[in-house]
Parts: C-alpha cells; sequence; structure tokens
C-alpha cells in the first residue's frame, strides 16, 4: 500500500512532533505523522508537569529562552484553561545557598522579562507568620513567593494529536519508521504497523526527525544522515506520596549542589517531587528510577519538611530521559533546556529537518521556528496561527474552567463533584461528545472506578488513540494511582470485547 504524496512526514509522536504536525497541517501542508508506540509514551509524559518560564535558568543566563517560555505560559494558558491551571510556588530560602538579594533579583526579572496579565506576581514572605510555612522547619523565616502553572503534559500531547488529525494529518500510532531513503522528489519511506507488521509506503517532500532521545539514531540508522549535532540525553525522575501537607501551593526547594526539587499537590490526594538530572546512556526504554535518586528526593524534601519522606512512603514514580542538545557543559543540571535544529538539504537532496532538546513550556514557538526554517521548500504555505487558536476542548467561556465545572456539575447532577471536576479538567467543552445526553449513571456503562465508564473509554479509542489499559490509566489520565491494580485487568477485557464485537460488526 502506497500513501498519496505528502508534504511532510514528521517521525515522534511527542510533544514537539504533534506540535509541529498541527502548525503544519494548519499552514496548508499535507502531513504525517509517525509514533512507534502511544502518543506521549516517552520523555512527553515524564515532565514535572509545569508550564513555566524555568526560574534557575536565569543563573544560566538564558534570558531569551526565560522570556520566551515566559511568554508561551500565557499563551497556553488561554488556549487549553481546562488542562492548564496556575500555581503558586514557595520558595523557603536556605542560608548559604543562594543570597536573598540573588533571589529577589531573580524574581524580579522574572515577573518583568515578558508581560503577566493573569498570573499574580512575586512577594516575600514570613514563613514563621504565613499558613505557606506551616509545614516547613522553624529554621526558614524568609519566603518567596511566585507563580507558574500546572500542566497535564500527555493531554497537552494528545490534544495537540486530535487537532492537527481534525484539521487533515494522517496521526498513525503505533507505527514504526523502518527506513527513509533519499529519492529525486523527496524522501521514500518505509513505514511497519507494530501490532500487525504491515508494512505500507510513504513518500514525501520533507521529513521532520522529532525522536526526542531517539533523533540520532533516527538520523544514523534509518536515514543514513550524518550530523555534527548531538543528543545529550539526561535522566530525570520523580517521586509520588500521599499528601504531604495542606494546601494548594506548591514548594520549590533548594540544595546545597545547587540543584531544585518540586514538591506539587497532585491528583488530589498526592504530593509529586522531583526532578533529579543524572547522565544516561543506555536504552531509554523501560527506564526506572534508581535507589540511588529516589533516596536524593527523599533526603532533599526532609531537610525542608517537618514530617521527614522516606522511600518506604512512595506509591508510584515514573523516570524519563530529557533529550537536550549537547552543549559541551559539564554538568548535567547546566545542559541548555533550549532547543537547536539541524536542517540537512544540501544540494538538491531530500531536506530532514532535526529537533534537539526544548522544553514542553516552549513546544509550540518551537513548532513556529521549525515551520520558518521549512518556509523556502513550501512558500505557499500559510501563516503562524496557533498563537490563539483554542487546543480541543480548551474553547471555554471566558477560559473560566471553575465557572464550566461548575455548570457541567450543575447540568449532570448523577456526576459526583469530583468526577466532575476531573472530567471537566480533562476535556474541557469536549466531555459532550461522550456524556451526550445522558440522565443517569447507567447511560455511561459500566464504572470501572473513580468515574471512569464505558462511555469514556469509548471515546478515549476513537478519538484518542487510547488503546490499552495503560494508556488510558497513565497518559489519558492518572487514574492508576487511585483504582486497584485489578481495575487494568477489566479495562483490558473489555477492550478485548470491543475489539471482538468491532470485527463481527456488533456492538459490546
Amino acid at each position: 500500500m502506497h500513501f498519496p504524496p505528502l508534504d511532510l512526514l514528521v517521525v515522534g509522536g511527542g510533544i514537539n512532533g504533534c506540535g509541529i504536525a498541527r502548525d503544519a497541517v494548519g499552514r496548508g501542508l499535507s502531513v504525517m505523522l509517525v509514533e512507534e508506540a502511544d502518543l506521549a509514551g516517552a520523555t512527553s509524559s515524564a515532565s514535572t508537569k509545569l508550564i513555566h518560564g524555568g526560574l534557575r535558568y536565569l543563573e544560566q543566563y538564558e534570558f531569551r529562552l526565560v522570556r520566551e517560555a515566559l511568554m508561551e505560559r500565557e499563551r497556553l494558558q488561554a488556549v487549553a484553561p481546562h488542562i492548564i491551571w496556575p500555581l503558586r510556588f514557595v520558595l523557603p530560602h536556605a542560608i548559604g545557598i543562594r543570597p536573598a538579594w540573588m533571589v529577589r533579583i531573580g524574581l524580579f526579572l522574572y515577573d518583568h522579562l515578558a508581560s503577566r496579565k493573569k498570573l499574580p506576581g512575586s512577594e516575600t514572605i514570613r514563613l514563621d507568620r504565613h499558613p505557606f510555612g506551616a509545614p516547613l522547619k522553624s529554621n526558614f523565616r524568609t519566603g518567596f513567593v511566585y507563580s507558574d502553572c500546572w500542566v497535564q503534559d500527555s493531554r497537552l500531547v494528545v490534544l495537540n494529536a486530535m487537532d492537527a488529525s481534525e484539521r487533515g494529518a494522517t496521526i498513525a500510532v503505533r507505527t514504526r519508521l523502518v527506513s527513509a531513503r533519499r529519492g529525486a522528489e523527496g524522501w521514500e519511506a518505509l513505514v511497519e504497523d507494530v501490532s500487525s507488521g504491515a508494512k505500507r509506503s510513504v513518500s514525501a517532500r520533507l521529513l521532520v526527525n522529532a525522536g526526542g532521545p531517539w533523533a540520532a539514531d533516527i538520523l544514523k540508522s534509518r536515514l543514513g544522515v550524518n550530523t555534527a549535532k548531538h543528543v545529550r540525553m539526561v535522566k530525570g525522575s520523580h517521586i509520588v506520596i500521599r499528601r504531604h501537607y495542606e494546601g494548594a501551593q506548591a514548594y520549590m526547594f533548594q540544595n546545597p549542589d545547587k540543584r531544585i526539587v518540586f514538591a506539587i499537590p497532585y491528583e488530589e490526594g498526592f504530593t509529586l517531587i522531583g526532578t533529579t538530572d543524572v547522565p544516561y546512556d543506555h536504552d531509554p526504554r523501560g527506564i526506572s528510577i534508581s535507589e540511588e535518586e529516589t533516596s536524593y528526593l527523599c533526603e532533599a524534601v526532609s531537610t525542608c519538611f517537618k514530617e521527614p519522606v522516606s522511600p518506604k512512603d512512595v506509591v508510584w514514580s515514573y523516570s524519563g530521559v530529557r533529550p537536550l542538545y549537547d552543549d559541551g557543559s559539564i554538568s548535567a543540571s547546566v545542559v541548555t533546556r533550549d532547543y537547536v535544529f539541524d536542517l540537512d538539504a544540501a544540494g538538491e537532496a531530500a531536506p530532514v529537518l532535526s529537533v534537539f532538546g526544548g522544553k514542553i513550556t516552549t513546544y509550540r514557538r518551537l513548532a513556529e521556528h521549525a515551520m520558518d526554517e521549512i518556509m523556502r521548500f513550501f512558500p505557499k504555505m500559510g501563516s503562524a496561527w496557533t498563537e490563539t487558536a483554542a487546543l480541543p476542548g480548551g474553547d471555554i467561556p471566558g477560559a473560566d474552567i471553575e465557572a464550566f465545572t461548575q455548570d457541567l456539575i450543575r447540568s449532570k447532577p448523577f456526576l459526583a463533584p469530583d468526577v466532575g471536576r476531573r472530567l471537566a479538567r480533562s476535556y474541557g467543552t469536549r466531555v459532550d461528545r461522550f456524556l451526550g445526553n445522558a440522565k443517569k449513571a447507567v447511560d455511561l456503562g459500566r464504572d470501572f472506578g473513580m468515574g471512569l465508564t464505558e462511555a469514556e473509554i469509548d471515546y478515549l479509542t476513537t478519538s484518542e488513540w487510547a488503546a490499552t489499559a495503560e494508556d488510558i490509566l497513565w497518559r489519558r489520565s492518572k487514574l492508576g494511582l487511585h483504582l486497584p491494580r485489578s481495575a487494568a485487568g477489566e479495562i483490558e477485557a473489555y477492550l478485548a470485547s470491543r475489539r471482538t464485537f468491532a470485527k463481527s460488526g456488533m456492538r459490546p
């Protein structure tokens, strides 16, 4: 089977690949994206879940990156208010690590490097007199409070893929790029369905390599292209414990090694702690946290919280590899988080654009810059458009997610309030796609727990490319934290029954 010739073949279904596919198809280009596993299956679902400017990057003089990230923070909050929301961070002043004057200057820059319309600015507080100081040890007297945003990272990826698909892009999940060679008119690629083994040929004028940790391998082993730019893999791990303190505030702790560790309210009843920065040179597949990383994170927050955290408190952990651009830094903690492009298009050769590095916060701007890089190959492409375009479900009146949530709970009184909040925060205005005209809970089919119904699962499989219980419980949601382990088997059985009935032409 051979697809009609494309303008772009995008390799990689993380945030950068999906963001580029969305931007490109919205400018009139024909686009296909191939992802070997699930969308956001690697780095893009292993972040600290923040849309932020990167306060600590000011120490590394990355002013352009911080300014760009702060601008994107405002834009993304506006176009996806259902999955991105404000968060106040408390930074206790630790004597002997960074002087207070340095922190104040950093926060002043953070407040003023870019326009800030919605989020409150920074302030200095007395921790011994403020509720934010209650969970902390008594030796912390002064604290600094500033604003950033929280994001459901894997849902951000999926929403970009959904929008790209709805605008005409082909999103081929669980489809592997086997190889590609340069032809007279562009790239001749061979892709393979991972499940069936079926292979198809794809022709594309230009190839975008957004393979993240695998970007260099894709260039060398699948495309036969050499480059002087390299990925430097840095492992970042997080732990999750039961809620460790009261309140909706997050904490940013400074460590003696000059690194910072966050403690963030997570999924209602939990606290997320991270991250580490460890050089990594192994296969990114199957990566997991080490005992040393777990101990490091526990010790880092235990020096600040009154109640210590120990490895036995950990209920879940996750790790990811950040595919950073190798700028020659000695320490993994100071490797640039900025992005770099490598456009290989010498002579008449079919062009390939490779993406190195980047942050989830700046993915949209990265995609715009990628379009600038390839514009000479597509002079008739449209202009930039994503700055104010809502992501699926984000067209909430006034971007008022609280009012929207309350309206949903009132209109569907059979939904428990916590379920209504979860659905509003996950799907926004798209929630009606599966709640529809339901008048009572039974109309949504079986409830697998926490309000996860057959209707929601059906929506995730038909509209969001979910294929397994893991996709549903750990990427389309984080319900795996809340449900018993048996839920995964029950969901897999339901998915299997749907596939069986689909083959027969009947409904389960």
